[in-house]
C-alpha cells in the first residue's frame, strides 16, 4: 500500500467555500450549511483506501462526542471514480450507511474542492475555527494499518478540545498518511 503524507496546509487560511453532492440523500450542499458554530472539520476519505477503513470507526466516534458540541463534520471524496469505480457517489452512499455517519459524505467530481484545501491523503484533516480559519491539519493519530498503535483520535481530540475551550493548540501537528487522492489525468 503506497504512502503519502498530507502537505501541511499553512495554518490561518480560511476555508475554501464549496457546495458538493451529499452521497448520504443525494441533495447538493454548501459548505456555509454545514459548519459548526465553534468549529468545523473537513477531511478527505474514499470508500477503498485501507488507512481510512483503519481510522474510521474512531473518525465516527469522534464526530458523535463533538457534534453535539458545536464541531461540524464533513467528509469528502475526490477520487477518480472512472479508475477506481468503488469511489462512485452510490457506493459512498453504502459506506456512509455502513459506517453509521451522522454527517455529510461529500463527492467532489471535479476534484476542485481537494486542490482548494491541498488535501493529498486519505485521510487527510482540517480543523477550522467558529471564525472559518484553519487552525489544524495533519494526523488522526499516531495509528498506523501494520505500526501496533492504538487507535485514539488523540491528535484531533486535543485540537477539538482546544478549540471548544478557547485555547490555542499546541500539540505537534504532524502530517497525516494515507492513500494519495486518485486524481484524473495522471499515471
Amino acid at each position: 500500500m503506497a504512502q503519502t503524507l498530507s502537505l501541511m496546509t499553512k495554518l490561518g487560511q480560511r476555508m475554501p467555500l464549496f457546495k458538493l453532492l451529499d452521497t448520504v440523500d443525494f441533495q447538493s450542499k454548501k459548505s456555509s450549511e454545514l459548519i459548526g458554530k465553534k468549529g468545523t472539520l473537513v477531511f478527505f476519505i474514499c470508500n477503498h483506501c485501507p488507512f481510512v477503513h483503519h481510522v474510521i470507526e474512531e473518525i465516527v466516534r469522534i464526530a458523535n462526542d463533538y457534534r453535539i458540541q458545536g464541531i461540524g463534520f464533513i467528509a469528502i471524496s475526490s477520487n477518480d471514480v472512472s479508475k477506481y469505480p468503488e469511489d462512485r457517489p452510490e457506493k459512498m452512499e453504502e459506506f456512509a450507511r455502513k459506517n453509521k455517519f451522522e454527517f455529510p459524505y461529500l463527492y467532489d467530481e471535479s476534484q476542485e474542492v481537494a486542490k482548494s484545501f491541498e488535501a493529498t491523503c486519505t485521510p487527510d484533516f482540517f480543523m477550522y475555527d467558529a471564525d472559518g480559519f484553519l487552525v489544524y491539519r495533519g494526523q488522526l493519530d499516531d495509528s498506523r494499518p501494520s505500526n501496533g498503535v492504538a487507535l485514539s483520535g488523540y491528535d484531533l481530540r486535543v485540537s477539538i478540545e482546544c478549540i471548544l475551550s478557547n485555547k490555542p493548540i499546541t500539540i505537534i501537528q504532524k502530517p497525516s498518511i494515507g492513500c494519495n487522492i486518485k486524481w484524473k489525468n495522471s499515471n
